[in-house]
């Protein structure tokens, strides 16, 4: 890393820390608000200048005050740009040539040039003129231009060709400093915003202080489609024409709803032209477009549009985001001040069609419509994906936005057409990347086209395909947009996270108490990212909170508490500039700051964690939230957001969201997700036979069921041996989960006739002897999905995607509990597919399983997929009948009262 220079100063150290110094030749460019905001930086570097003997030498051409005196050790030129651009250049060089090498020189604000010149692209032309011959005689200059002011035709020759470039942005009267560009000099926070404070800069190190500032006033990529013409553009400003007449009329930023009777004439005219506006940049879903116009005004969708590059729809994803806060906001205004402001970034849906256009990809993405062969190629055309190139104008506008983001952390996130809508939720299918956004522009620049590009060959994953095959999408327009989100949270030593993040559902479909509500909707809450509240994490337990039962949980006893929590926290490591995993401990020791009183209890004095007890240290203790839950108000706050967003959407929703607490006891909320909740309502179901003979009972479980109350007829059960599963080596349980897949998937049995609703090439279920569809159970030991074979079967869900009813046996692992997955892509998985789940724990109290029956059953896999036999030993296929001829075998589930039970009935047939 380059040392400080110590020789030339801009006469503030604290700024020189920031900009590790400078260097002969360097040109700086302050973006500013204000000719005052320059001048507070002027008087310090003419200060350094006569320290040093270098001048300063003033360049006098502006409107506005001068910013030197004429004594004082300046030398001040006064030049007039109305007489032309050559001669002013030209007088502007004479001086430059006949000065001393080194000499520091000021520059008047570089907007007036434009005004006099009527021109941006001349402005452009005079900094690529002047810039180089200042640096080749190692000369200092100082450059000031306004913000939103001026085209990308200044903009960009300005920025390409200078050393230094930096926003300035005054926020409750205190300046910030946000490098865009420093060249030849590099440091872990050069580019995060810095607060002047007294004589030092320091870095902003949270995600809502930082979104506050830049998004007050933003310099936007999607700025650079403004000014072009085309059917796009046309349909913006004749929105902005609409705007223009409401606040003559004095309706602003009201929705329009709320204008008044004698204005229907231009209600209905805005009211159209805010549907067109929804209808180009938005959503074409009529479900959702509609919930669009109660909430939105044209003016706040245009606000939107300022922040797409490219062009095209925002996707799903993000539609679900906007209005959610959207929804809050107008329900409630007091959300305004509880909301995390976000300043998040889309890439329009027509930069993925034009990327597969350009890059030659577009036949080879048609071949995956076709049902018969939709995975044909995929890996091939993934890849090509990976290697394609982005035009020019798009990566000019991605540079842009990272420009603004600068340091801080980002997500790229999967915004599909067809994503969290009110039909499909797609969770978990597509790809989205967390990026540390860290190092030289160049690299941030090129770290981010892979992240785009992963999620876009995505689309092409088998998991993805299936989805869309299974639900008859594979014609459906699905184009891939994406949102690029500031990831909320905040620095600590090397490390970036959210202090608290989690899921949230307003309606809870999981019920393993009486005293639980499903209306008042439950919570999955970690501390650190929330990827460890969406994935189905091996060993790992977030707190499970129903919100009308806070302190209810699922386990039973002190000791169970102690053991099924977080122990894990997903973070952003700044020096790694990756996403990791680390021990909670490790992370509490770089982060002694933060309110663990709130969210951790001592192991040894069954107590929350007092700050000031010298005894205890928070890294020792483990996460609880019980300081959270019992002393704050976080719950019933959570509950009126799930509350108010479910009667907006008319529907139960599923939120993603983050938290921070102030140092006042504050929250801050950040929504970074919100979808309809595709989950069924529950009905009653009869009471099983009271005494159920030992022969006849197959199994019983208590406490860990999910899914829809049901009395199912089961015909078939696939289950695999947990004795035999137990001692495979763990290369040959990957084989075990393929095998379990292949049977999950088979498209057409032997002796069996297909459904007659398939697709060719689309296991949708079998048919049984009398025409319906059959009920199949998969039935194995440990954790279903799991990365980790040695903690269950490691299958991938659209494997086993077409089954019934799903169970886990509690036997691969002592420590491990069945993780009810609530909240997770796993679980989302579930509900959408209406797959009952639930666990058994051998050994507990009305829990059993009637292993020797399993193990005497006759096993059909040889005659289902002949080539898999030899694992005959490990996996059984099951049909009921063989169990018990002439009976039916009945599973009567009852979730409200978390009651499972599978037996054989007296009835015959």
């Amino acid at each position: 890393m380059p040392q400080v220079n110590v020789q030339l100063s801009t006469g503030l150290p604290g700024l020189d820390r920031v900009l590790r110094g400078l260097l002969p030749g360097d040109n700086i460019v302050w973006r500013i608000e204000t000719i005052d905001d320059y001048a507070r930086f002027i008087e310090p570097y003419r200060q350094s200048a006569v320290e040093r003997g270098r001048g300063p030498i003033y360049f006098r051409f502006g409107r506005h005050v001068s910013l030197l005196p004429d004594s004082a050790g300046v030398e001040t030129y006064r030049v007039d740009p109305s007489a032309g651009f050559e001669t002013f250049i030209s007088e502007i060089h004479g001086v430059i040539k006949k000065s001393l090498r080194g000499t520091w020189f000021v520059f008047d604000c570089l907007s007036d040039l434009a005004v006099a010149w009527r021109s941006d692209t001349m402005l452009g032309n005079f900094f690529v003129l002047t810039c180089p011959f200042l640096y080749d005689v190692d000369a200092i200059a100082y450059f000031a231009i306004e913000r939103d002011f001026h085209s990308h035709d200044a903009i960009a020759p300005i920025i390409t060709t200078t050393q230094v470039f930096l926003d300035i942005y005054r926020h409750n009267e205190r300046l910030y400093v946000h490098p865009v560009k420093v060249q030849q000099r590099h440091s872990d926070s050069m580019y995060m915003l810095h607060a002047w404070m007294q004589d030092d800069f320091i870095p902003v190190r949270d995600s809502a202080t930082t979104a506050e500032i830049l998004n007050a006033n933003p310099c936007l990529p999607g700025e650079l489609q403004r000014n072009r013409q085309g059917v796009w553009q046309r349909t913006f400003r004749r929105a902005e024409e609409v705007v223009g007449a409401q606040c003559m009329n004095g309706v602003g930023k009201a929705k329009l709803q709320d204008t008044n009777e004698s204005q229907d004439g231009g209600k209905q005219d805005a009211a159209a032209t805010l549907r067109q506006l929804l209808e180009t940049a938005v959503t074409r879903d009529t479900e959702m477009l509609n919930v669009w116009m109660r909430y939105l005004s044209i003016e706040e969708v245009l606000d939107i549009v300022r922040r797409i590059i490219g062009t095209g729809l925002i996707g799903g994803k993000t539609v679900g985001m906007l209005l959610a806060r959207a929804i809050l906001r107008r329900t409630n205004p007091q959300w305004t001040k509880l909301l995390e402001v976000h300043d998040s970034f889309y890439i329009g849906s027509d930069v993925f069609y034009t990327f597969l256009v350009q890059n030659g990809l577009w036949w080879t993405w048609q071949k995956h419509h076709n049902p018969m062969d939709y995975l044909l190629d995929a890996e091939h055309a993934r890849r090509r994906i990976i290697v394609g190139k982005f035009a020019d104008k798009i990566q000019q506008q991605f540079s842009m936005m990272l420009n603004y983001f600068g340091q801080s952390p980002i997500i790229v996130r999967s915004s599909s057409l067809l994503e969290d809508s009110f039909q499909n939720s797609f969770a978990g299918k597509y790809d989205s990347v967390f990026l540390a956004n860290q190092g030289s522009p160049e690299q941030r620049l090129q770290d981010f086209m892979a992240a785009v590009r992963a999620i876009y060959a995505s689309t092409l994953s088998e998991k993805a395909l299936t989805y869309r095959a299974r639900r008859g999408m594979l014609h459906h327009d699905e184009q891939m947009a994406l949102l690029v989100q500031r990831v909320s949270g905040e620095f600590h030593e090397g490390l970036f996270f959210p202090q608290l993040a989690g899921v949230g559902f307003s309606y809870n479909p999981y019920v393993w108490s009486d005293k639980i509500d499903p209306q008042a909707g439950v919570l999955r809450l970690v501390f650190g990212l929330g990827t460890r509240a969406v994935d189905r994490t091996n060993d790992d337990y977030p707190r499970v909170i129903a919100l009308n039962a806070p302190e209810r949980r699922p386990v039973v006893g002190y000791d169970d508490m102690i053991q099924y929590t977080q122990r894990r926290v997903d973070v952003l490591d700044l020096q790694a500039n990756q996403f990791v995993t680390e021990d909670f401990g490790d992370v509490a020791r770089r982060s002694p700051e933060l309110p663990y009183d709130l969210f951790v209890s001592d192991t040894e004095q069954h107590r929350t964690y007092q700050p000031n007890d010298q005894q205890s240290e928070p890294a020792e203790g483990f996460l609880t939230f019980d300081g959270l839950l019992q002393k704050t108000d976080y719950v019933a706050r959570m509950r009126e957001m799930l509350t108010i967003l479910e009667e907006g959407y008319g529907c139960p929703v599923d939120v993603e969201f983050t938290t921070s607490i102030r140092p006042d006891g504050s929250f801050l909320i950040d929504v970074v997700q919100c979808r309809p909740l595709h989950v069924q309502s529950d009905c009653s179901v009869a009471t099983p036979p009271e005494e159920i003979p030992p022969e006849n009972l197959l199994f019983r479980s208590r406490d860990a069921i999910m899914g829809r109350s049901r009395i199912s007829t089961l015909d078939r059960i696939i289950y695999v041996v947990p004795r035999v599963y137990g001692q495979l080596p763990l290369a040959d349980r990957y084989t075990v989960a393929r095998v379990v897949g292949k049977l999950c998937r088979l498209e057409s049995p032997p002796a069996e006739t297909p459904n007659a609703n398939s697709q060719p090439g689309i296991s949708v279920g079998y048919a049984n002897n009398k025409g319906s569809e059959i009920k199949v159970l998969l039935l194995g030991p440990g954790r279903w999905g799991t990365s980790m074979p040695s903690l269950g079967v490691p299958v991938t869900f659209h494997e086993i995607s077409n089954i019934t009813i799903l169970g886990e046996i509690v036997t691969m692992h002592d420590n491990l509990i069945p993780d009810v997955s609530l909240g997770t892509h796993f679980f989302n998985e579930l509900v959408e597919a209406d797959i009952l789940y639930f666990a058994i724990f051998p050994g507990r109290e009305n829990n059993s399983i009637n292993e020797e029956l399993f193990e005497s059953a006759p096993n059909q896999l040889e005659r289902l997929v002949p080539d898999m036999a030899v694992w005959s030993n490990a996996v059984k296929v099951i049909v009921t009948e063989d169990l018990f001829p002439g009976h039916r075998v009945i599973i009567n589930a009852n979730t409200p009262n978390q009651d499972v039970v599978c037996y054989s009935d007296d009835l015959k047939y």
